[in-house]
Order: structure tokens, then C-alpha cells, then sequence
């Protein structure tokens, strides 16, 4: 048996064998979190390495660096961890190793077979991971191997209550511990999903290929890390860094081409049914439209335009056209060449965007020269989107047959991670739509800019149902423990009765700008037409204000699906931004301003709700005032129903 504390005491992991099966335990000041849980792989034709050890070493080493995000939600993150390595020998020689690093917020583990003389190619059918909750918890889950991949609304259940569902899965125990289930660094490998075992235990499944094989791999090779996110408040999760840190550094080396920003684009018109993404009449993405858009970011200071439904492919059922589009062919009415140097000239730049509707073969087909076209043009960042039903990716093997598969499986891990690195090679970053969920891989390929990965705003405008009232207040604690999350707010007209009239934005205004702090990432989108931003210009401030580039992130209060309030400071100034949002009811919080410099008064333009707000019946009542507060201020935040505060502090020359 071994045994290995956190560099503060506060986690201890012991890990050995018992009868002749490898487990783990955790422990939590003292008190079992995760009580003795079982280890091991199983495989197809071969003996499983699931038990039968007859022999375990241990090794102990530490490590504490402090190392530097280009970019992200904080500068400069401390990676402090102590680690222990279970070596096991089973009957047959073989060796497997058990890695465990363990902080003062968490735990990663991950399995590690070694070059050796009997263990060659593998065909993992199994993992045999358990995550045995010691206290009965309530969960925050969406349901895993579905037709909607990660695109539900959150179910908060008892733990004994979930089915299978993905991770991160969050949970709050009775005793009042938070717990995140994740994993880091997933290269190579099928993602990880959990099932419910006897009890308060959680099984890990991976996601098969398409014949039935979770994993095919050669030796020496290791699987991700699995992690365990611990904290006594839910804002404890949001501020653990312990999945970053699990990531390899780096492996770009400059990327100072890689650059947060602001965006607007040719997107919300065509969920709201204004225009089309295909060809005709109402096609959105025509050279005059496109004009009007980059005017309006050089006027309002965002780098970024998105143009969908510009290429060739989107005529017809176009969720069904994984074969037919083609990545370096406009369509007529659209010039890119044209309206890539006019952006250019006007200090702003094309977002690119690739759907393939889940047509693999046809995108990786063209994926050199669409990447190598974009480069040409001077364009920097590119939206790809895998719209399909999930198990429902497409791809033609050697053989000539078709498959099908899941986005989360070991294929299409794989596929992410070549679109990620063929673009790095151009200088190009992507934000993935219907991605595989993200785990920290960022720190290692910084061009992996955010994903989206859950029910975004889009949801709101078509959705049966769209989006509750408490959907953003959950993301926080949830979704939004795997990185960054390209949601796209902003959206000003709330109602849209016009062109949607049984649908609507399930917020106030204050709070879509609340969202800009909350839901985090380092490019954000004004999501909505420029038109209802120009009839709203001082709310619209806010947006043009707000940074997507922090030094660092608090959390100030917060419980899972009820509210949250997050402050974050801006890289390159001195100012501080703040947001806050509840769900359906109304609240009224206090808040200390003690996260401000000593000896500085400053400027707070705040953004709140009005006395009368009221999401379902007054969602733009409105107050934008200031104020001058120091760090020994306390603000009070009412929050109307569904409702936020968004505010900017700046100190006071």
C-alpha cells in the first residue's frame, strides 16, 4: 500500500492492491470522499489487466512550478502536486503503472503501460475505473451517448438517480462538499462517460468505435488523466486549476498570433428564420450584408466577423450535405477575396467557418487547401461545426464501407486534434461547435481558442423548450469546468415577436450582459443584429467595454443552479469587470469590493436590473448609473427574476 498527501495536507490518495486487484481511496482532511475504488483494463483477445498482480512498487516525487497562460481566465497558474507511481506485475510480467498527482483541490490519475516484451498492440473493451462516492450526493448531469451530443438541459437528481451521463459531472454532497468529475489531456483516446454503478459508485464507459472497440492503442502509450475537482464551495470548482495543470505545457512555442477578441457576425438572422445559410432570396451571407457587419465592428472596436452559409453545400436539407459541401468555393453572391481586404483595410478580419455536418471523409478530404485558402486570405480564426446526430459522424474507410460514429469517440478525437494542429501550422486558431468536450488541451495547442460542448443561446430562439432560467446559472459549475464556452450573448431583442413569436430570450437585459463575466471565453460574440444594438447604444456599452483577457478570476458567491456572482480583471488595465445572475428568482446579494487594489477609488459603471424587471413580463427595465467605491466598499446586487448586473470598475486618476 501507498500513500501520498497534497502539498497542504488537505487531500491524501492511497492506492494498492487487494486481492490482487489494484483500487484507490481519497481522502478529504481526514474524512474518505472516495472510498476504496476498483482500477483496471480490460481487452479483446488478449489477458485483461484487471487483477491477478502479484507484485506493486511505489515511487514518490514532487513538483511546484508557476507557470504563464498566453491567454485565459488567469495570468499565471501555480502547478503544485505531489505524485505517487503504483507499479504492478501481474503472472503473466506484465507491468502496468498507476500515476497519481495530487493537489490541494483535486486529484488526476492515469493509467500507463509501459514498452515491454508481451504487451504490444491492445484492444481496450474496457475500463474498469470506479468513483465511489462515500456520501449520498445530489448531481448535475446530461445524459451521454445520445442523439443531441452535449446539447440538453441540465437534470439535478440524487446520484443514485443518474443513468449515464457525460463528465464534467458535478455533485454536492449532503455534507455540503462539491465534486467534479472530469478528465484531462484526452489525446488518442475514447472520451470518458459515466454510468452508475451499486450505490454511490460511478463506472467509467468509454465511448466505443464502430466496431464495438473502445480503444485501439500500442504500448508504450497512457490513457488521460481522470480527475476529481474537490472544494467546499461551488465557486471552489470554477477557481481550480487542477485540469490545465494536468495538460502538457505548450508545444507551439509563440503564439502571440493567437488573439482574444470580440465578434460579431451573420448568424443570429438565420436561427430567427430572417435569413437563410443557403442560397437565395433571403441568403445571409452576400458581399453587401457582409460590409454592413465589418463597419459596424471597426465602428464599435471588435476584431472579428463570422460569416456562415458563405461556401458552397448549404441548398436543401443541409444537415444531410456532409458530402456535398466544398470548403474553397463561395458561393456568388459572396466575395471574399474583396471582403477579406476590405476588413483588413478597416482594422478587422473574416472568422472563417467550416460545417461538415458530420461529413468526415469530405472535410478531411479538403482540409489542406481549405486551411492553406484561409491562410491566403489573411483570415485567423475559424468556426468549424460537426452538425449530425450523435453516433451519427460519417466516414468512408479503405475498404470503401461507411461508418458511423460517435463525436466522442477515439475517431473523431482524433480528427479534432488534426484540424487543431494542421491549423497551428498556419497560424490559424479554431473554436470548435459540436466539439468533444475540452480537457485543458489548451495549455499545450493555445490555437484551440473554445468550443462550445452544451445548449447555447441559439437554443433560445428555436428550441422545444429553449433554455431555462437557471441553464446559465448551472454552465458555471458544470460545463464551464471544462474550459471555455463560446455561447454567444448579447442578444438585445429579447422577444423577437415578429419573427419568432412563440419563442424569446429567457432573461433580462442585464443579464445577457451579466454573461459576458460569467460564462467565459476569450472570444466572445455580440450575438445579436446590429440594428437592435444601434436602438440600444448605452446597454450596448457595456459590450464594447468588456475584455476576454484575464489576469485573474474570483468567485464571489454562487450555488449550483441558483446564482452566481464572478469578477475578473483585465490583462492589460487596471480595471475590473463583474458579473452576476440568478435563475427564475429574484435576489438580493451583498458583496465585499475587497478584491480591489488598496489606496485606489474607482469608477463603477454598473448595469442592473430595474426595480420593475422582471424576465417574463418587464425583461429591459433597466438602470445604468456609477459610483466611486474602494476595496473597503460593499455593493448590494438585486437581481430580478431570471435578471443579472453586469459592472466596470476603473480606477479614478
Amino acid at each position: 500500500m501507498g500513500t501520498v498527501t497534497s502539498p497542504g495536507n488537505i487531500l491524501t490518495v492511497t492506492v494498492g492492491l487487494e486481492n490482487q486487484v489494484p483500487y484507490y481511496q481519497v481522502s478529504r482532511l481526514g474524512k474518505i470522499v472516495i472510498a476504496k475504488s476498483r482500477l483496471g483494463l480490460r481487452f479483446k483477445d488478449a489477458p485483461h489487466l484487471d487483477g491477478g498482480f502479484t507484485h506493486a512498487s511505489f515511487a514518490k516525487t514532487s513538483f511546484d512550478e508557476t507557470w504563464t497562460q498566453p491567454w485565459g481566465e488567469k495570468e499565471n497558474i501555480r502547478n503544485h502536486y505531489n505524485e505517487l507511481r503504483m507499479t504492478v506485475t501481474d503472472g503473466l510480467k506484465r507491468r502496468m503503472v498507476l500515476t497519481f498527482r495530487v493537489y490541494d483541490d483535486g486529484v488526476g490519475f492515469r493509467y500507463e503501460l509501459p514498452k515491454q516484451k508481451n504487451l504490444g498492440k491492445v484492444a481496450i473493451i474496457d475500463e474498469l475505473t470506479e468513483f465511489r462516492i462515500s456520501d449520498p450526493a445530489t448531481a448535475w448531469w446530461i445524459p451521454a451517448r445520445g442523439w443531441n451530443r452535449y446539447e440538453y438541459l441540465y437534470r439535478k437528481t440524487p446520484l443514485t438517480e443518474i443513468s449515464h451521463v457525460h463528465t464534467p459531472l458535478t455533485m454536492r454532497t449532503d455534507k455540503g462538499l462539491h465534486i467534479s468529475i472530469h478528465e484531462a489531456a484526452l489525446v488518442d483516446y475514447a472520451a470518458m462517460t459515466l454510468r452508475r454503478g451499486r450505490g454511490q459508485a460511478l463506472q467509467a464507459d468509454l465511448t466505443p468505435l464502430s466496431d464495438g472497440i473502445k480503444v485501439k492503442a500500442t504500448a508504450p502509450f497512457h490513457t488521460p488523466w481522470r480527475t476529481i475537482q474537490i472544494a467546499d464551495t461551488a465557486g471552489g470548482l470554477i477557481t481550480s486549476y487542477l485540469i490545465l495543470n494536468l495538460n502538457e505545457p505548450n508545444k507551439l512555442g509563440d503564439v502571440s498570433w493567437v488573439k482574444p477578441e470580440k465578434y460579431v457576425g451573420i448568424w443570429w438572422e438565420m436561427h430567427l428564420g430572417t435569413a437563410t445559410w443557403g442560397s437565395g432570396p433571403k441568403h445571409g451571407a452576400t458581399t453587401e450584408r457582409t460590409k454592413t457587419y465589418i463597419d459596424f465592428a471597426a465602428r464599435n472596436g471588435f476584431k472579428g466577423v463570422l460569416v456562415e452559409g458563405w461556401n458552397i453545400g448549404w441548398d436543401g436539407d443541409w444537415f444531410n450535405n456532409g458530402n456535398v459541401f466544398r470548403f474553397t468555393e463561395p458561393y456568388p453572391d459572396f466575395d471574399i477575396k474583396l471582403l477579406s481586404d476590405y476588413a483588413r483595410k478597416k482594422g478587422v478580419h473574416l472568422i472563417g467557418h467550416h460545417e461538415t455536418s458530420g461529413g468526415i471523409s469530405n472535410y478531411e478530404k479538403q482540409l489542406d487547401a481549405a486551411l492553406d485558402y484561409y491562410q491566403k486570405l489573411g483570415i485567423p480564426v475559424i468556426k468549424t461545426g460537426y452538425v449530425a446526430d450523435g453516433g451519427d459522424v460519417t466516414y468512408t474507410g479503405k475498404d470503401g464501407r461507411t461508418r458511423h460514429e460517435w463525436h466522442d469517440s477515439q475517431f473523431m478525437v482524433r480528427h479534432y486534434q488534426k484540424v487543431v494542429e494542421e491549423a497551428a501550422k498556419r497560424k490559424i486558431a479554431i473554436n470548435t461547435h459540436e466539439p468533444i468536450k475540452d480537457t485543458g488541451l489548451r495549455r499545450t495547442w493555445p490555437n484551440w481558442i473554445s468550443r462550445e460542448g452544451a445548449r447555447g443561446q441559439e437554443y433560445n430562439a428555436w428550441g422545444e423548450p429553449g433554455n431555462s432560467p437557471e441553464h446559465t446559472a448551472i454552465l458555471p459549475f458544470t460545463r464551464m469546468l471544462a474550459g471555455p464556452m463560446d455561447f454567444t450573448p448579447g442578444i438585445f431583442d429579447l422577444l423577437f415577436e415578429k419573427e419568432k413569436p412563440h419563442n424569446r430570450i429567457p432573461t433580462t437585459l442585464a443579464k445577457q450582459l451579466a454573461l459576458y463575466v460569467v460564462i467565459y471565453s476569450p472570444i466572445q460574440m455580440a450575438a445579436d443584429l446590429p440594428e437592435n444594438y444601434q436602438a440600444r447604444p448605452k446597454p450596448f456599452q457595456f459590450i464594447r467595454d468588456v475584455v476576454t483577457d484575464w489576469a485573474d478570476t474570483r468567485v464571489l458567491n454562487g450555488e449550483i443552479g441558483e446564482y452566481v456572482t464572478i469578477v475578473r480583471k483585465d490583462r492589460h488595465s487596471d480595471d475590473w469587470f463583474l458579473g452576476s445572475l440568478s435563475n427564475e428568482k429574484a435576489r438580493h446579494l451583498e458583496i465585499a469590493l475587497d478584491f480591489l487594489d488598496p489606496g485606489v477609488t474607482y469608477r463603477a459603471q454598473i448595469y442592473r436590473d430595474g426595480p420593475k424587471a422582471d424576465y417574463k413580463n418587464n425583461p429591459y427595465d433597466m438602470v445604468i448609473e456609477e459610483k466611486q467605491v474602494t476595496r473597503d466598499s460593499m455593493l448590494k446586487l438585486d437581481l430580478a427574476t431570471s435578471g443579472g448586473q453586469a459592472i466596470r470598475f476603473t480606477p479614478v486618476k
